[in-house]
Order: C-alpha cells, then sequence, then structure tokens
C-alpha cells in the first residue's frame, strides 16, 4: 500500500505548524518586500502585510523556495514516504505545482497533483477532504472524484477598489485597469474550473452596491443554497464585508457566511478595501 505524504502551500492561509496538527506537511509562499523574501504565515503575517499596503510599500509574490520544497521532500522520502499527494495553490495564479512535481520526479518520489482552480478556504477543505479520506480506506479514484467535484461547485469572485495592484503584478492586463480607473468601471474579477485558475473578468457595473448584487445573483445562478460553504474575505474591510455577507444571507435562504481576512498572498495583489466570496459545495 502507498505510503502518502498530503502537501499544501500558505495559500490556504493557514502555517505549517497548523498543518503539521492535522498531518499534513505545507509549505510557505513567499512575500517580497523591499528586495527581502520573507514566508508567508511564518516571518510576515496578514498584520504586516496590510501595514505594508497602508503604507503603499510594494510587494511582490512567489512560490515557495526551491530549497524548501527539495528539502521537505527528502525528508518524507526518508520517513518512508514514497508517494506527494498535493493541493498547492492553483496553477493560474503560481508554478508552485510544477515546482513540486519536478521535486518530486528528481527523488524518485510518486507524484499526484490536483489543482483546485483557486486558492483559500476550498484549497484547505480539499487536502483536508483527501487526507481524511485517505484515512478512511477511500480509493485514489474515490479522492480525486471527490475533489474535482469541489473544485468545480467553487467560484471565487473579487471586488477590488484599485486595480494598480494586479496590473503590476501582471494579473490584470494594463488595458483593463487604465479603463477602470478612467471610467470609474467596478470590474468583477472571478476565478474557477473554467478560468483554469486565472482571473478573468466577469462583469463592469459602476457601484459597489450593483457589483455585490450582481455577485449575488451570480450565485443564485450557479445554484449556491444552504448546503454550499460561503466564505466572505476582506483587505481590512470587516465592516463592509459584514454589510456584503449580510446581503447574501437574506438573498439565500438558511445561508451562513463566514468571514475571514483574505489570504496574503492574495491581498498584495488586491489591494486595500478588496471583497471577495468563495462559494463551494464540500464532501458530504
Amino acid at each position: 500500500m502507498k505510503k502518502i505524504a498530503f502537501v499544501t502551500d500558505s495559500g490556504t492561509g493557514h502555517s505549517v505548524e497548523y498543518w503539521a496538527e492535522r498531518g499534513i506537511y505545507s509549505l510557505p509562499l513567499q512575500i517580497e518586500v523591499n528586495g527581502h523574501s520573507f514566508d508567508e504565515e511564518e516571518t510576515i503575517g496578514i498584520p504586516d502585510v496590510l501595514k505594508n499596503l497602508h503604507a503603499q510599500v510594494p510587494m511582490k509574490t512567489s512560490l515557495p523556495k526551491l530549497g524548501k520544497i527539495e528539502e521537505l521532500f527528502e525528508n518524507l522520502k526518508e520517513k518512508g514516504y514514497d508517494t506527494i499527494f498535493a493541493v498547492p495553490i492553483c496553477m493560474g495564479l503560481s508554478s508552485t505545482m510544477g515546482a513540486m512535481e519536478m521535486a518530486a520526479n528528481m527523488l524518485d518520489l510518486e507524484f499526484i497533483g490536483v489543482d483546485c482552480y483557486t486558492t483559500a478556504v476550498v484549497q484547505g477543505d480539499m487536502i483536508l477532504t483527501a487526507k481524511k479520506m485517505w484515512d478512511e480506506g477511500s480509493s485514489m479514484e474515490e479522492i480525486m472524484r471527490t475533489l474535482n467535484c469541489i473544485a468545480d461547485s467553487c467560484d471565487t469572485i473579487l471586488l477590488v477598489n484599485d486595480l494598480n495592484h494586479l496590473k503590476k503584478g501582471g494579473r490584470l492586463t494594463p488595458m483593463a485597469a487604465t479603463l477602470g480607473g478612467l471610467l470609474k468601471i467596478k470590474p468583477i474579477l472571478h476565478l474557477d474550473m473554467e478560468t483554469e485558475g486565472h482571473i478573468d473578468v466577469l462583469g463592469k457595473v459602476r457601484t459597489m452596491g450593483k457589483a455585490q448584487d450582481y455577485v449575488i445573483n451570480r450565485l443564485k445562478e450557479i445554484g449556491v443554497n444552504k448546503n454550499y460553504k460561503i466564505i466572505v474575505a476582506h483587505v481590512d474591510a470587516l465592516e463592509e464585508a459584514k454589510k456584503y455577507g449580510e446581503k447574501i444571507e437574506r438573498a439565500i435562504e438558511g445561508a451562513k457566511v463566514v468571514f475571514i481576512d483574505l489570504v496574503s498572498a492574495v491581498s498584495v495583489h488586491t489591494g486595500l478595501g478588496c471583497l471577495a466570496v468563495q462559494a463551494f459545495l464540500p464532501h458530504s
């Protein structure tokens, strides 16, 4: 029987220690500030990122350090693991998956990678589900089918105030960013399985209120109901997030919204005031 190590990264919004307590291994994504690289959720956290955003200090993000990936996988091999099962931040946003696969191949470890087509809560839910199902005796085929169903049910929708962060980070075309600023357009951005984890424009409206209404209609259209996990994440905008969540709960019968800080690796690119909704159908 395979001995599988379940691996994720800090795109989940959790630390290495948090995942270790759950029998899962994690690697920190990198946040670069003034030429120095920091480990997300280890040597830099959400308060630090918010402070830098308020001070308009430029930040960049990148995949986990290749040396740390190789070191972790070497240690796992020494412990007798022969297979790496990974759910990292999606391939549309990062090359983490490819780096993990390369490191595993170099060590003759079998690599099973699952694209979550997003990041944050659904990424964490998928790696937890995979480990739980494996521990309970599910087959790899059953696990892969379940994770694909979770990913397929998910949509992550972003409302941003300042497009310059996305433009500088290469997550949005310069033309789209310029038009948004000049015409006071509120672009509604999203990523899901259909966009292959890339940020795409879902719609354009004039005000934040209309943007929120657009998102709520979108959630209804894709069948979001009380059985879905619905998360509203924010970048230093808790009160606005709560009002947004209340609108969602009023519009979708039985819905319960959970509020979180948007993960650092994403908020670096969205800027202050961003509101994000993530809705998906978890494994029962």
